[in-house]
């Protein structure tokens, strides 16, 4: 191709690139036409702005089409103008009157000011004019209010003077020296009288010039004397008790039951609530809430003291601490000896009664105090929890814990020693099915956990429910096994061929003594967890306790098991006398006629000597036994009795009527154990029933008629190979069939 050529070709390329971009719309398109030499491209542009003017001349006649409705909104328009005309001309009317209105508001406001602050200096003016008058007047009052003694009237003038003097200070004048005198004057003679009030122990007066002290200004001095005096009324009185204590204590050495500490632990609780109880009107007074709180803190001490001389007191008395020695040496002596006296177990219980009313008056009394404190809506919320720390920690709980300390050890003693005692007392009670041993025991230790989770010590119940288990696992379980250890049972229970009642009675005693010591130790345990709810809510106490209940869990595991074994030795005792009438039962034909069936029909073969042996040599102990123990019994015996049918009824041979037959005696056994027993025995029966109805099948292959999906309700307790060999002892059944099934 020639370079003339090439150069056409790129002209109308660049030609053809123009024509495409050009816009007819724009300023621009006139000077893009005029540079287009090429005629193809200039008849193509032409075409295209031929189209150009088209659309054009449909816009324009779609916008003419809109012109009337536009002429209609420009003539609105028009109007909406005219009356905006108006709108302005009131708008500017209004703007000029509230200019005018706000600039005469302005002078108003200015001139007001000044009238209030002319009238506020005349008010301040006035009110110090008046402070000077009621000064006079004070003054006045006051030495008239002292010289006809109305001391509550001079101390209300001194609190006017010194609410006025806190106001308008003017130091140095005249009338302040004369008040002040008069105020000092008139605290000497409060502080004077109310100090012999204290001394005679007047408490009207006493009352009364306390109560002077807060218009004098003085209320922390107030409070501090006041309750000063109740604490010193508080401690002659207890220190009177506690004298008359000791006296009665010299008197009667012996440490007989006229010395009553519980009652005077209560007197001095009670005069120290009541102190607080009728005096908040006096406390709040002087120095409102905080006052009653430094009441009951004050007061606390004097608990303190005087609850701590008492229950010393009472410890010496009652010699705890040797009591306490004799205790542990004791039980060294009887674990060396095996024969040793120890302390009387009904002075214990007297003791442990008495050091459980003591420390729960403690207790009680800490937390009405310690209420009473959270109780108190103004005072730091945090006052409460430290009040209750400040409790805990003082000498008198201290006391407390040491009285707590000998009381573990005294009922650790008290339930280990009836715990044995009832044990070694162990008798047949009338009418009962247990022996007395199980219901002293558990009344004993039910007792001494209830005490011990009354003390609100969480040490204390721990300590007393770990001293319960080591009875429960040593003691009490070994007694309870020792009449269950017969080894020549058999003998003594079937003496002569005939069961004897005696025999009889002491086995299925033990064997009860054993049920229902699994049933007392479950319901022990969740009458403690619910208890130590309520006493002890915080999470790591009942951990704690919940930690301890699950050894009762396990102990009443461990009962049941024993149980069991004694069950299954009673049982392995009686079925041999059972076994004779079952084996007899191998003897008898299933391959029936039907003269042979009808005869079955009339004279029973097997079934009622069975159920005459069970009867004889089983039900007699029902009587005997709790209903647990007998339900357990008879269906260990029934189990017992259909396995060894099952293993005879395997190795006959079964005729249509044959297997009828056995349906027939299987449901005479059903009938008669279900009545002998509340629990259900069908389930024991289940194989044998379905060999009786595989049985009783025409053909073969109507054993898929309960197979499988077919079976419906039914569980079929036979596997596919116990079916084919029960399908196999019928003996009009061909093997060959009987292999053909697919089940």
């Amino acid at each position: 191709m020639s370079s003339t050529n090439r150069s056409s070709s790129v002209t109308e390329e660049v030609q053809e690139n123009a024509v495409s971009s050009v816009n007819f719309g724009s300023s621009h398109a006139l000077e893009q036409v005029r540079k287009i030499t090429d005629v193809g491209a200039m008849t193509r542009l032409l075409h295209e702005c031929i189209a150009y003017q088209r659309d054009l001349d449909l816009e324009l006649d779609k916008l003419l089409s809109q012109r009337t409705d536009l002429d209609k909104q420009l003539l609105n328009l028009k109007k909406s103008a005219e009356v905006l005309d108006i709108v302005k001309a009131d708008s500017d009317h209004v703007l000029a009157n509230v200019s005018s209105t706000c600039d005469l508001a302005d002078q108003v406001s200015g001139k007001v000011r000044e009238l209030d602050l002319a009238q506020s200096r005349v008010h301040s003016t006035l009110s110090r004019i008046d402070a000077i008058v009621e000064r006079g007047n004070c003054i006045e009052g006051v030495k008239k209010a002292l010289e006809r003694e109305d001391y509550e009237a001079a101390a209300q003038y001194v609190r006017t003077f010194l609410q006025i003097d806190a106001k308008y200070k003017d130091p140095g004048s005249d009338q302040r020296e004369q008040l002040l005198a008069s105020k000092r004057q008139l605290e000497g003679i409060v502080r004077k009288r109310l100090s012999a009030g204290v001394d005679q122990r007047d408490h009207p007066t006493i009352v009364r010039f306390v109560k002077l002290f807060s218009p004098l200004g003085l209320e922390d001095e107030g409070l501090q004397v006041y309750v000063a005096y109740l604490r010193k009324v508080i401690a002659l009185r207890s220190r009177f008790e506690f004298e008359h204590l000791v006296e009665l204590m010299e008197q009667n050495p012996g440490g007989q039951n006229q010395v009553d500490f519980i009652g005077c632990l209560t007197n001095l609780f009670k005069d120290i609530a009541l102190a607080v109880e009728e005096n908040v009107e006096i406390l709040r007074g002087l120095c409102g809430e905080d006052g009653i709180v430094y009441a009951i803190c004050e007061l606390q001490e004097e608990c303190d003291s005087r609850g701590s001389l008492i229950l010393k007191k009472y410890m010496d008395y009652r010699k705890l601490a040797r009591l306490a020695t004799e205790i542990n040496s004791y039980s060294k002596n009887l674990l060396l000896v095996g024969d040793a006296e120890g302390p009387d177990p009904r002075e214990i219980e007297l003791f442990l009664e008495e050091i459980l009313s003591l420390t729960q008056l403690g207790e009680d009394y800490t937390d009405f105090m310690v209420s009473k404190i959270r109780g108190l809506s103004s005072v730091d919320p945090e006052l409460g929890p430290r009040a209750t720390k400040a409790f805990r920690s003082g000498s008198f709980n201290k006391v407390i814990q040491d009285v707590t300390g000998f009381y573990v050890i005294l009922e650790e003693f008290f339930m280990v020693e009836n715990v044995r005692k009832a044990i070694k007392i162990d008798e047949h009670v009338p009418y009962s099915l247990t022996t007395s041993m199980v219901d002293d025991v558990f009344y004993v230790l039910q007792s001494c956990c209830r005490r011990a989770i009354s003390t609100s010590n969480i040490n204390s119940v721990l300590a007393v429910l770990s001293g319960a288990m080591n009875l429960f696992s040593n003691e009490y379980q070994g007694a309870l096994q020792q009449n269950m250890r017969e080894p020549n049972l058999g003998a003594k229970l079937f003496l002569g061929g005939v069961g004897v009642q005696k025999t009889g009675t002491e086995i299925a005693t033990a064997l009860n003594n054993m049920d229902v010591s699994t049933e007392y130790v479950l319901k022990l345990r969740q009458e403690i967890d619910e208890q130590c709810v309520e006493v002890f809510p915080a999470p790591a106490d009942r951990e704690k306790v919940k930690s301890c209940l699950s050894l009762l869990g396990e102990m009443s595991n461990s009962f049941k098991q024993t149980l069991n074994a004694g069950m299954e030795q009673l049982v392995t005792t009686v079925t041999p006398r059972i076994r004779p009438v079952l084996d007899s039962v191998a003897t008898i034909s299933y391959d029936l006629s039907e003269s042979e069936y009808a005869e079955n029909e009339v004279n029973d073969p097997w079934v009622h000597n069975l159920l005459h042996a069970v009867e004889t040599n089983a039900a007699w102990f029902q009587p005997l036994m709790t209903a647990n123990n007998y339900e357990s019994f008879v269906h260990l015996i029934i189990d017992f009795i259909v396995k060894r049918l099952e293993v005879i009824m395997m190795q006959k041979r079964f005729s249509q009527l044959g297997g009828l037959q056995l349906d027939r005696d299987v449901r005479a056994l059903l009938s008669r154990f279900s009545s002998m027993t509340q629990r259900t025995v069908r389930d024991k029966f289940a194989r044998l029933t379905q060999m009786a109805t595989i049985l009783n099948l025409e053909k073969v292959s109507e054993i898929l008629d309960f197979w499988g999906e077919n079976s419906g309700p039914l569980t079929w307790r036979l596997t596919p190979a116990d079916v084919r060999r029960v399908l196999g002892l019928r003996v009009d059944f061909k093997p060959e069939a009987i292999s053909a099934l697919k089940l």
